[in-house]
């Protein structure tokens, strides 16, 4: 079938999950052609860790996970009047998509994660294996808005129809989500604050390039990328395993904690201002660049992006001109091994080209290490290497919004307590 066909259904699916509503809903049902399986009856066999996404995602040609297609995130106030009494009926409204759609890309994956100031209802503090400070700037010249929501949904699938039913199932605006009864929706406990719209596959960016002010008019971006910025990123010699990421003790022993950031991408000086060879340098490292270890989108690296080795040369690279967000982030690494498991995918919410960031990580003092080495202020004296020039991909990247959230284990996630 004509490749058009697939950019303009591709076109209309993304536009859909972007707007949301019953129409956006409707419309998806009705030009699908998938057969989304149920869940099971027993959730009692799903995993007990939220973020254990990892088994249920299809794999590329080397093993790398691939995320699913269409992303919806909820940014969500509690608006109940007695947290204790709610619990059940949030617990019935997430068990629903439980068995309403099979976990993984063909179904439905999805996490809850609660914010600091939802903790802060409580009494108790948080128990002293949770990591989970309030969200900051983190360079001098970010000015964010740091969001107070108090929980977050991820919802995320290959199919547009389902995250769209997912998100109208909990708003209350449906009775049978894929064939199974809605017993129970968020309606009178959570109300929408934000919602937030992404996607995630190879031509995707392509396809939205002409549509946001953010881009050229050349439309640079490749037709094998999967992100706005031309490369691919996620090989899984770049990510920390979910077992990395997992609270390990305590009452929240499963959890994890979610760092999210809201980022416009300057892709008109990404593109206009550096050479295919300069950008791979900047994404990548100096070395990269070189030595063109770096094809197209760079699937030809396989699982890892081959960072590893970038931080030994470091200083040299600085003092030379530049050094690449890769080549950073591999300098924060501990015992070799990367600290963060990213879930990102691009938007073109607002009608720009922006990322949304997603990390999991053990702690949010890991994003924090993690993030701090991308400032790389170490380097700036003496060095060609600036508070945003030369210096990876800074230049090119504006943080919009910052938040932590804590994704508790699913015996927990539904209106925990600080301290269960």
């Amino acid at each position: 079938m004509d490749e058009r066909f697939y950019s303009s259904r591709r076109q209309f699916l993304k536009t859909a999950v972007a707007v949301g509503g019953a129409s956006a809903f409707a419309a998806c049902l009705d030009r699908s052609e998938a057969d989304v399986p149920q869940g099971p009856d027993d959730t009692s066999e799903l995993p007990e860790r939220q973020h254990a996404w990892n088994e249920f995602l299809d794999t590329d040609d080397h093993g790398n996970h691939e995320l699913p297609r269409h992303h919806v995130l909820l940014l969500l106030e509690y608006v109940g009047t007695d947290v204790t009494a709610d619990r059940q009926q949030v617990e019935e409204a997430l068990s629903t998509l439980d068995t309403a759609y099979v976990r993984g890309n063909n179904g439905l994956l999805h996490t809850i994660g609660y914010s600091p100031n939802y903790f802060d209802r409580f009494d108790d503090d948080l128990p002293n294996t949770v990591d989970l400070p309030e969200s900051t700037p983190m360079a001098s010249f970010e000015n964010p808005d740091l969001d107070t929501a108090d929980a977050l949904v991820h919802l995320a699938s290959d199919h547009a129809e389902v995250v769209l039913g997912a998100e109208q199932a909990l708003t209350g605006e449906l009775e049978e989500l894929n064939g199974r009864p809605v017993s129970a929706s968020f309606d009178g406990v959570f109300e929408v604050a934000q919602r937030r719209t992404g996607f995630r596959g190879t031509g995707m960016p392509a396809d939205r390039q002409d549509e946001v002010d953010n881009v050229p008019e050349s439309n640079p971006v490749p037709e094998d990328s999967p992100l706005f910025m031309g490369f691919k990123s996620g090989m899984r010699g770049n990510q920390a395993t979910e077992d990395r990421v997992t609270v390990a003790a305590g009452p929240f022993e499963g959890a994890t904690t979610t760092h999210l950031s809201r980022i416009r991408l300057e892709l008109d000086d990404w593109y206009g201002q550096n050479t295919r060879e300069e950008r791979v340098a900047k994404m990548f490292c100096p070395v990269h660049a070189e030595e063109d270890r770096v094809e197209g989108a760079g699937d030809n690296l396989g699982a890892d992006s081959g960072v590893g080795g970038c931080p030994t040369h470091m200083g040299r690279d600085a003092r030379e001109g530049v050094v690449g967000h890769g080549q950073k982030a591999a300098d924060a690494r501990t015992d070799g091994r990367p600290l963060l498991l990213r879930r990102d995918f691009p938007s073109t919410d607002d009608n720009e080209a922006g990322l949304h960031f997603l990390s999991h990580q053990q702690g949010i003092g890991n994003f924090t290490k993690v993030r701090t080495a991308m400032n790389a202020s170490h380097l700036g004296e003496g060095t060609a290497v600036g508070q945003r020039t030369n210096n990876g991909i800074l230049e090119f990247m504006t943080v919009r919004n910052r938040a932590n959230f804590l994704v508790p284990p699913r015996r927990h996630r539904a209106l925990p307590p600080a301290n269960p």
